[in-house]
């Protein structure tokens, strides 16, 4: 176990050049950062947006002085062409901060396809998720989340409804999101959802739309249960699983037929959720009951594992899935669970309320934002040590690493969207 402190690598090749584009030091100069404001479970105080730090460290003020004379020693040179070279681990890079996204956004949270797209869902009374080319970062689809339910086969709900986007998952193809939207506003959707809800509190049913890639728009849409938050999708792409919040549930989609097919009795208040290799296997953290559930899917049932510290949020599995990593936003520390005991066997501290987490594709660093710090943390897994923290605007919330680029976007609140290339060795 780690002791209560931080700790972060001072070697070498994990200390960091703060370089930033003077175009986003003018953004920051001009106040064009917004303060971030926190609804529902995600609420907080009003924060004052942080500037991204523009100094350079001591170590980056010198640059390499070679210029392919005589002088120059082979050992110069062949570090210098090294630190070029993308790095064959991600625990091995260092992140820079490369864009500055803002507009008419409040982004709450942000997913990759991994193969050029990147779809941001926005605040829910912002009532838009928008897409964009995870290369050029350039807006591609502002997508309304109000519909006419009919259009869709689903009667009963006359007129325009809206809906209110919180998280999505792309199927592996990069084709299509499922987007849970929080509650939806309309004709006969019963109560609208709010955060302290409970099953007794008569909370409507809510629905999933998802997105087609091809066409840039809502294909389909299918109801699962009140106040859906979390969205995850089976390795064999079969099934959608949802968390319900206010039921106190998970729904169960059957990607076929894009009909729920199952619902699952967790406790209070699920929301993270990740699926094992084995298609069957399900961990959800119930973060207002301070529990970690384990879900058998073809059996329906489930089974809780771990009495936790306060408000487990979110979950990420280690590609083989041997590790589950879950963030613990009450005591600032993510956990390392060996999957085959579900015990502890290692955990973090990071900085004020980690929330959303994202994992490298080869498994060796994982991001997490840091709700109340605020900032982002990358970690490394073998040994869950901090090899970097930088600082976001205020309340960051949402986070995806894209392994078509080998970056890692931010969500903040606020309305802004920071992205860092993680593709290189420090120099």
């Amino acid at each position: 176990m780690k002791g209560a402190h931080m700790r972060v690598r001072n070697d070498a090749i994990y200390r960091r050049r703060r370089r930033i584009t003077l175009g986003a030091v003018a953004l920051v100069a001009a106040g064009s950062l917004t303060a971030c404001f926190a609804f529902g479970d995600e609420s907080a105080e009003e924060t004052t947006p942080v500037a991204v730090d523009a100094n350079t460290d001591a170590d980056s003020a010198q640059e390499s002085q070679t210029d392919g004379s005589e002088g120059e020693s082979g050992e110069d040179a062949d570090t210098e062409e090294a630190a070029h070279e993308p790095a064959e681990r991600s625990d091995q890079t260092v992140m820079e901060q490369i864009d500055y996204i803002t507009g008419d956004i409040t982004p709450k949270s942000v997913v990759a396809n991994g193969q050029g797209l990147v779809i941001a869902n926005n605040m829910m009374y912002s009532h838009s998720t928008t897409v964009y080319d995870s290369t050029s970062h350039e807006l591609v689809a502002t997508m309304s989340d109000s519909i006419d339910m009919s259009e869709y086969g689903i009667e009963g709900h006359p007129g325009i409804s809206q809906g209110a986007p919180v998280e999505a998952a792309w199927t592996d193809d990069g084709q299509f999101a499922y987007v849970s939207q929080y509650t939806m506003y309309g004709e006969n959707y019963g109560t609208q959802g709010f955060d302290d809800c409970s099953p007794a509190s008569g909370v409507g049913a809510s629905f999933l739309y998802r997105f087609n890639a091809a066409e840039m728009e809502w294909d389909q849409v299918i109801e699962v249960g009140a106040v859906p938050k979390y969205v995850d999708i089976t390795p064999d792409q079969t099934r959608v699983l949802v968390s319900n919040w206010c039921d106190s549930t998970v729904s169960v989609v059957d990607i076929e037929s894009a009909t729920e097919t199952e619902v699952i009795s967790i406790a209070a208040a699920p929301r993270g959720i990740d699926v094992m290799p084995d298609n069957n296997t399900a961990y959800v953290a119930a973060m207002y009951a301070d529990k970690l559930f384990k879900i058998d899917l073809e059996a329906g049932t489930s089974e809780v594992v771990m009495e936790t510290p306060r408000k487990p949020r979110h979950l990420n599995l280690s590609p083989d899935g041997a590790y589950l990593y879950m963030a613990v936003s009450g005591g600032d520390t993510i956990y390392k669970i060996d999957t085959a005991t579900d015990q502890v066997v290692d955990e973090v501290i990071t900085d004020r309320e980690p929330r959303s987490m994202s994992m490298s594709p080869d498994g060796s660093a994982l991001y997490v934002v840091n709700y109340y710090e605020p900032s982002v943390s990358k970690i490394g897994t073998e040994d869950m040590e901090v090899l970097q923290t930088e600082p976001t605007d205020a309340n960051p919330i949402g986070i995806t690493y894209d392994a078509a680029t080998q970056q890692v976007w931010v969500a903040c609140y606020g309305g802004s969207l920071i992205v860092f290339d993680d593709s290189q060795l420090a120099v």
